[in-house]
């Protein structure tokens, strides 16, 4: 029956085509496959060639491989050629001619030969060969017959061995050679024969390869015992160099190849250059660890310059004979002392760090040390709430647990004293909240005139408070009248600033009277009847107080006439003095002062005099407190009231009119009366900055405030401030002897105007320091 497959190739590679199904596969189909490929195709081992043509086991299941034939291959072969075919007469038969056997392998044989050999070298049985001969006959029955596949195919492969078969050589070549041989005929199927020529082509080259492995490791390592012969040959000699030298030695001509020649020669110097790298390698770090060394020996610190260490290192002895150093270039030398250096670096640090350490465990007993003092104390009942740390230092500034803690940084003795004060205070709280709700259900007020046994009495009634100690009663009672006082007191303060207040009310209400306007001679009854309605009367409770408010008006008036009375006689003096006197401009002088301009005023009697000095006192010492502690600049000065700005403005206008006037009063062709304008203006400039200096400065007898020169630390007065860059000191320069010059020179000049000049300024506030209301005529 025909097979429904049928072979063919693509690319060299066979593959198999079904004429039924049209389907094709890599694989051959079971229907093609021989007993023996059956039998091998159940098997996990697959046979495979290497590239180089050698074939080893692949195992499909477990992914191993061999070289070796596995047993189970080899019994699955031996099955399959364990039925022997049946013997049959060896018919004689002549080559070329018709055999009485009609066995399919012996025809496929033949088939497969004559399509290989040719029909020109195909020879039949009885048949003539061109010269008239008969072919000569073989034996069929000398046939050799094999147990097994190998078996036969070793036969196979000594006979290609015995025929001297080259793997160069083709397969026709080769049943040229050995097809008269009997042992040719050791594996029936041509196509064995041929695979197992494949594998003698394979094997023969290999071991050709492998001999000539060994020929030539055997060369090469005669030839590098030839030119180890020749010390002239270094790491850096050339070939056409060292060619001269060793061309009459037995080993260069045991070879023609002069390109092997010059491999082996380079594979020597590659050696050579290997052996001396490590050589170098080798000194250098023997030169490093030396060096090493050196630097250790020279005493070297952490912050040590390279230029300093390079010389030293250059001047050392040891490092100038050694010639092993001559290898290290400067590189080399630095990286050796940046490593030392690190080195250096690191214990340093280290040692810091240890240091450190333990100083911060030293202050940290310390501090534990003085907290258990502070818990004694406080056992003992001398640390309470309201202790002070002056009641507590005489105790303790000679025990070591306190001396040990001065100077160490973070938390001070006071610090922590102050924390057990603190928790003290805290544990206080919750009893002055009992003795609170005590005093509210016994609806109990303390006043200033209270008593501590009044206090305790109230206290024991009820038994939230009866037990507390009477250290605790005292100080809780202590706070609470500290508290009532100084209440009383701001109370009292706030009333006397608010009739302050009032009283200045009415004084302005009384000086803005229009009509009649109060004058100096105007009497109290007079204007009591022209305010008694209004609300600032009212809101002052006696009549002796609406007294005080009409005196204050009635004494400012009286000081502006004597003030005007006097600036007129000054610039009459003044014109006099400087030779220039003009009746008609004194007369208009006159008439201007009489028609009220400002004129100073010297202070008042106050009754609350004492008072407001003690408040001034007061305020200053808290001031010097704060800049003492803080190092800041006092507050900046308050801007001018409207009625500053209004004056100033006034004075402005009324000097551009005085000039306008004097122009007008002028011919326009009168020089000396020009000049005499000028001279006029010049004075009135000079009269105007004498008058703002003496308006400016500072109070007789009263001391400097302190703006936070002082570093003592203290609380006292302050140095006076000095203009920027100066240190205080008086210094033996030029400038220094001007400055002093300079201020002498104003000291003079202020005091001869405390004693000539009647100042120019705006009325003196009077009042309380709270800020009573002013007012500017």
């Amino acid at each position: 029956m025909a097979s429904i497959w049928s072979q063919a190739e693509s690319n060299g590679r066979t593959y198999y085509y079904n004429t039924v199904t049209k389907a094709t596969q890599w694989t051959k189909p079971e229907e093609l496959m021989t007993p023996s490929e059956r039998a091998l195709a159940n098997q996990p081992w697959k046979q495979h060639s290497s590239p180089e043509g050698r074939p080893y086991w692949y195992h499909s299941e477990t992914k191993a491989t061999t070289w070796e034939m596995p047993e189970v291959y080899k019994s699955a072969l031996a099955q399959t050629s364990q039925p022997s075919k049946p013997q049959m007469q060896a018919p004689q038969f002549v080559a070329g001619g018709t055999s009485s056997l009609s066995s399919q392998p012996q025809q496929r044989d033949r088939d497969d030969y004559g399509e290989r050999i040719g029909q020109d070298r195909q020879i039949g049985y009885g048949q003539m060969d061109v010269n008239g001969s008969r072919g000569a006959t073989f034996d069929t029955q000398n046939d050799p017959n094999y147990a097994t596949f190998e078996e036969g195919e070793a036969a196979f492969i000594g006979l290609l061995r015995r025929q001297k078969v080259q793997p160069d050589w083709t397969w026709e070549q080769t049943m040229r050679a050995t097809i008269k041989d009997p042992q040719y005929r050791a594996l029936k199927d041509p196509k064995d024969r041929k695979a197992a020529f494949e594998k003698y082509a394979v094997e023969v080259r290999m071991q050709e390869k492998d001999r000539a492995k060994e020929r030539l490791a055997k060369l090469r390592t005669d030839f590098g015992t030839m030119l180890r012969r020749h010390p002239e040959i270094k790491h850096y000699t050339r070939w056409k160099t060292a060619r001269p030298m060793i061309e009459g030695e037995t080993i260069f001509r045991s070879t023609n190849d002069d390109t092997e020649r010059k491999q082996l020669f380079e594979e020597y110097i590659i050696e050579l250059k290997k052996a001396y790298i490590e050589k170098e390698a080798v000194t250098r770090k023997s030169a490093m660890d030396e060096l090493v060394h050196i630097l250790k020996g020279l005493d070297l610190e952490p912050y040590t310059r390279w230029s300093e260490a390079h010389d030293m290192i250059q001047s050392d002895d040891k490092f100038k004979e050694d010639t092993k150093f001559q290898t290290l270039s400067k590189s080399d030398i630095l990286t050796a002392f940046e490593n030392h250096i690190k080195t250096l670096e690191r214990t340093f640090n280290d040692e810091r760090q240890r240091e450190k350490n333990s100083k911060v465990r030293r202050e940290r007993l310390n501090r534990d040390r003085f907290l258990n003092l502070l818990s004694e104390l406080r056992a003992a009942g001398k640390i309470k709430a309201g202790a002070k740390w002056m009641h507590i230092h005489p105790s303790i500034k000679d025990d070591p647990r306190y001396t040990n803690m001065l100077g160490q940084p973070g938390s001070t003795p006071l610090d922590l004293f102050w924390d057990v004060v603190e928790e003290e205070e805290r544990a206080l709280r919750l009893v002055r909240n009992d003795v609170y709700d005590v005093l509210e259900d016994q609806r109990y007020e303390i006043t200033p005139k209270t008593t501590l046994q009044e206090f305790s009495s109230i206290m024991a009634t009820d038994r939230r408070t009866m037990n507390l100690p009477a250290e605790t009663l005292d100080l809780i009672f202590t706070r609470l009248h500290e508290k009532v006082v100084r209440r009383s007191e701001d109370d009292k303060h706030a009333s006397e600033r608010h009739q302050r207040r009032a009283i200045d009310a009415l004084r302005s209400k009384i000086k803005h009277l229009s009509s009649p306007p109060v004058t100096a001679s105007t009497s109290w009854e007079s204007v009591r009847g022209q305010v008694a309605h209004f609300p600032e009367f009212l809101a002052l409770d006696t009549d002796e107080l609406r007294k005080q408010a009409f005196d204050k008006v009635i004494r400012r008036l009286r000081d502006k006439e004597d003030d005007t009375a006097e600036r007129a006689e000054r610039g009459k003096q003044r014109d006099r003095r400087n030779g220039h006197y003009d009746p008609r401009e004194a007369r208009e002088r006159e008439r201007e002062h009489r028609g009220g301009g400002g004129a100073a005023r010297t202070p008042e009697p106050d009754i609350y005099e004492a008072e407001r000095r003690k408040a001034m006192a007061d305020r200053e010492r808290q001031y010097n407190h704060k800049a003492g502690a803080t190092g800041l600049s006092p507050p900046p000065l308050p801007p001018p009231s409207v009625a500053a700005r209004s004056r100033d403005r006034h004075e402005r206008v009324g000097s551009r009119g005085e000039r306008s006037r004097a122009h007008r009063e002028l011919p326009d062709d009168s020089h000396h009366g020009r000049d005499r304008d000028r001279e006029r203006e010049r004075d009135r400039d000079r009269e105007r900055e004498r008058d703002r200096l003496y308006a400016t400065r500072p109070p007789r007898g009263e001391r400097e405030l302190d703006y936070g020169d002082n570093r003592s630390g203290g609380g006292g007065v302050g140095v006076r401030r000095r203009r920027g860059g100066s240190d205080g000191s008086e210094g033996s320069g030029v400038a220094a002897r001007k400055r002093v010059r300079r201020e002498d020179q104003q000291r003079k000049t202020r005091s001869s105007l405390e004693e000539a000049v009647v100042e120019d300024q705006p009325a003196l506030r009077s009042g309380s320091e709270e800020g009573e209301m002013v007012e500017d005529d």
